[in-house]
């Protein structure tokens, strides 16, 4: 404890001057997935639904002990000195800001009440649900704009057994990254990320939220195994091909470079294993509050079609949403210090505290 407080007070004694300004920029786009399918039958109805697989282009900038990523819609700054995270959102022009306690705040509830829930028998008792982390270096190298970069996969499963019908489900997440070896610069990325697990008491990734599983049985060593497994990437993901969606057994989601998805138009919805894991998807959306996404999760209404019944084809996985994510331009020029202001007229709201 006391080389951890000291660590601390250290951190904070730090100058910002000797830390270098550092920026880049990331493209996001959804690419394919059931979801894209739906949305786009519905893209002369809604704008937002046309908007859906347009790319999103945001700025990522460290000045400091400051991080700002910004984007059209919305901006995120991160201020290790004043322990804040400040939330912009441009379309309704306001802001929130959340001290790092709250946040820890927030993160304790989560595990008591899961605590609580799983003592009292209030957890949901008909379901067992367990969580699997894995990272796999394949070998393999590509050219992404101009850099050689090798390839990593992150699969990661969250599994759900009926204890009455032994039907299993996994809502999964895949994640083929092509990582570069160095990026000029770019240390100064993770070593604000160092500062701030250290600030938080606790380790983040921009692909994992802690507080979304914290009140789950198996949670801990979900993050423990997390932690090991990211460990074995080593390089900078330049591109990352994100996958969510349905397998079958506990099988992970195939990584795009394994399975590319085909090309289709059509609005159908997944229907692998959609009836035989319909209780135990349900049950992992539902815990994960992942229930409106595109239907997923809930069950069809009996006017609905029933699915074909083949059953090999119920045993396939079934991609939910499909995202590229692409990093460029990047620059150790001085970063502007008015990208770190709030814009003149947007008005101040609490940040929404989730209650125990």
């Amino acid at each position: 404890m006391k080389s951890k407080c000291l660590a601390l007070f250290l951190l904070g004694a730090l100058p910002s001057a000797l830390y270098a300004d550092f920026s880049y920029t990331e493209t996001t786009q959804i690419t394919g997935g059931a979801m894209l399918n739906m949305m786009k039958t519905v893209s002369v109805f809604s704008k937002q639904a046309r908007q859906i697989g347009e790319p999103i282009v945001s700025t990522v900038s460290i000045q400091g002990n400051r991080m700002v990523r910004s984007n059209s819609m919305r901006t995120e700054i991160v201020d290790l000195n004043a322990e804040t995270i400040t939330t912009i959102d441009h379309a309704k022009k306001q802001y929130t800001t959340m001290t790092f306690e709250q946040m820890r705040q927030q993160m304790n509830e989560a595990m008591k009440k899961g605590k609580e829930q799983r003592e009292t028998g209030t957890q949901p008792s008909d379901t067992d649900l367990s969580f699997q982390v894995k990272v796999r270096n394949t070998g393999a190298t590509k050219d992404v704009a101009g850099v050689n970069t090798s390839e990593a996969i992150l699969n990661m499963t969250m599994d759900a057994t009926d204890k009455k019908s032994g039907q299993t489900g996994s809502l999964a997440i895949t994640n083929d990254m092509w990582l570069a070896p160095e990026v000029p610069g770019y240390d100064e990325v993770r070593e604000f990320q160092r500062r701030f697990a250290l600030k938080l008491g606790t380790v983040f990734s921009e692909s994992f939220n802690p507080t979304m599983f914290a009140s789950q049985p198996g949670a801990g060593k979900a993050l423990a195994d997390m932690v090991k497994e990211m460990s074995k990437l080593k390089g900078i993901p330049l591109l990352q091909v994100m996958r969510m969606g349905t397998t079958a057994n506990g099988d992970p989601l195939p990584a795009a470079s394994e399975a590319p998805l085909p090309q289709s138009n059509s609005p159908a919805m997944p229907s692998a294993g959609q009836v035989a894991k319909d209780s135990a998807t349900s049950a992992i959306t539902s815990s994960l509050g992942l229930g409106g996404l595109g239907g997923f999760g809930r069950k069809k209404k009996a006017a609905d079609p029933a699915p074909a019944a083949d059953a090999s084809a119920s045993q396939g996985p079934a991609v939910l949403v499909e995202s590229n994510t692409q990093m460029s331009d990047f620059s150790q020029s001085a970063v502007d210090a008015s990208k770190f202001a709030i814009p003149a007229g947007y008005k101040q709201i609490e940040p929404k505290i989730a209650n125990p």
